[in-house]
Parts: structure tokens; C-alpha cells; sequence
């Protein structure tokens, strides 16, 4: 998750697209928190779930397991490499991946119970857009989570930055973001080990 606010999909690509092969073995330890960040959707036996912008699929064995084999799992991404890389770690055994933009994505309104999107929120070129297009997905009372396996300032820290107080990340900025997009913020987690945001879809 970098904060390269208003980047292009090209953009996107031209980042992630290099960097697929070895993502996974540069964050090595991730699994288990991204296992923790799915069982905070509380999904059940059945649901449908989207993986939106998935990467190379780190979170889609959690998120089979969660909804069984009865369940939908979606994982949908941008950049072909990542994908290539998630196919690599045998992941599109626990789910459909999609070669997809997620402010456009290729399914019906209301398709979805839930969706879980790790580091999101800075590669959206227009977030209202981009939460407008994941809320007309998903079905109303269904829930979105706003993942990543460490917090704000960890992350900042890590890139040698500060936090600044325009990030979209921060609760006063996207509790209202989500709301004009249909979302009700209904949790919120900033902590050195791990930033979470839980939204239900309003409607």
C-alpha cells in the first residue's frame, strides 16, 4: 500500500507488474494477518466474496475457507503479473480470478455479500468511484473491509514518510467518503500491527 493517490491504471501496472514475481517472498510472514483481517468479515457458509484488487491472492485460501465450497470467490486485479503470480502459488484453486479494474468490474448489481480489499485505497485513481462501483455490487447489509497487515504510520515509517492528515485512510476522511458512496463505516482499526476499516453497505 503506497500513497500514490490518483494513480492511473497504467500507473498501476507499470508498478505492480515488475514486482509481481517476488511480492510474496518480500512479505513473507503476511498470511496469518490476512487470515485475521477476512474473519473480521464474518462471512458464512455460502456468501459471495470479491477480493478486490487481490494481487497475488494472499487473502483467497482465507476467504475459502470462510465461505466453503459452496461459497463464490472472486479475486480481481489489474495487473496481469500479479494474477500470473497468484495462479503460480496455486491460488486460483480457492477462487475466479478476474483480470479487472475495480472501478469496473464485470458483474451484476447486488451480486456479492461482502467484499475485502487490501491496500486499495491508494491505487484508486477516483476512490468515490471506485467505493460507488464496489457498493453497487454488493447487496445491501453486505460488508466491505479495508485491509492492510500493518497500520498508517508503520507503513509511513517504512517508506520513510509522515502520516499527513489528507490521507484517505484516516477515519475523518473516510467515514464520509464511504457514506456518499453508499457505505456506513462501522469499525475502525489503526494500529501498529494492522489498519482495518469495516463498512456496511447502507441501502
Amino acid at each position: 500500500m503506497t500513497d500514490h493517490h490518483g494513480e492511473q491504471p497504467h500507473e498501476v501496472r507499470a508498478f505492480f507488474g515488475p514486482r509481481a514475481a517476488g511480492w510474496d517472498a518480500k512479505f513473507p510472514d503476511d498470511g496469518p494477518a490476512y487470515a485475521a483481517g477476512v474473519a473480521e468479515l464474518g462471512l458464512r457458509r455460502g456468501e459471495r466474496v470479491l477480493d478486490a484488487g487481490c494481487g497475488t491472492g494472499r487473502a483467497l485460501p482465507a476467504l475459502r475457507e470462510a465461505v466453503g465450497p459452496q461459497g463464490t470467490v472472486l479475486g480481481a486485479d489489474l495487473t496481469p503479473e500479479m494474477l500470473a503470480a497468484a495462479v503460480r502459488a496455486g491460488r486460483d484453486r480457492c477462487a475466479r480470478l478476474l483480470l479487472a479494474d475495480a472501478t469496473r468490474l464485470p458483474l451484476p448489481d447486488a451480486a456479492l455479500d461482502a467484499v475485502f480489499a487490501a491496500g486499495l485505497i491508494s491505487h484508486l485513481p477516483y476512490p468515490e468511484a471506485g467505493f460507488a462501483e464496489l457498493a453497487r455490487i454488493v447487496r445491501p447489509g453486505g460488508r466491505l473491509a479495508l485491509f492492510h497487515p500493518i497500520g498508517r504510520a508503520a507503513l509511513a515509517a517504512r517508506k520513510g514518510r509522515a502520516v499527513t492528515p489528507d490521507d484517505l485512510r484516516a477515519e475523518p476522511n473516510l467515514r464520509p467518503l464511504l457514506a456518499r458512496c453508499g457505505w456506513e463505516l462501522i469499525r475502525y482499526e489503526d494500529r501498529d500491527s494492522r489498519y482495518l476499516a469495516l463498512a456496511v453497505r447502507r441501502g
